[in-house]
């Protein structure tokens, strides 16, 4: 039977000498972290193509408000809801976070939109 001993040596010896340097705390817990993980939407492959497509442009101070809005919409018990902005009509399923399609506004004007349990209106 072979036996593995350890020997403790002290993390100064081992670097040298000691970090004077303080260690930085995120100003975040990890809950704060996993909330904001939890509340970006992600974009499905389609949904991706279709922005190409149709070089739909919606800014990043944009999707803060349809994620916030579509996270608020979920809290009431919404599900999938269409989000209706001044450029684009979306599809999302709010059960997941993912934007599901995306349409021109002017191309949502004649659609019939199915499976959705809520309207955001931006």
């Amino acid at each position: 039977m072979h036996r593995i001993q350890f020997q403790h040596v002290p993390l100064q010896s081992v670097l040298g000498k000691q970090s004077t340097k303080p260690i930085e705390k995120k100003s975040t817990s990890f809950s704060e972290q996993f909330e904001h993980a939890k509340n970006e939407l992600k974009i499905s492959k389609h949904a991706n193509e279709r922005i190409r497509e149709r070089n739909i442009q919606i800014s990043e101070q944009e999707w803060k408000k349809v994620s916030d809005k579509v996270m608020e919409a979920r809290s009431k018990g919404i599900m999938q809801p269409l989000v209706l902005m001044d450029q684009a009509a979306i599809i999302i399923s709010a059960k997941n976070g993912t934007v599901i399609t995306v349409l021109e506004r002017d191309e949502a004007k004649e659609q019939l939109f199915t499976n959705i349990d809520g309207t955001i209106v931006l």
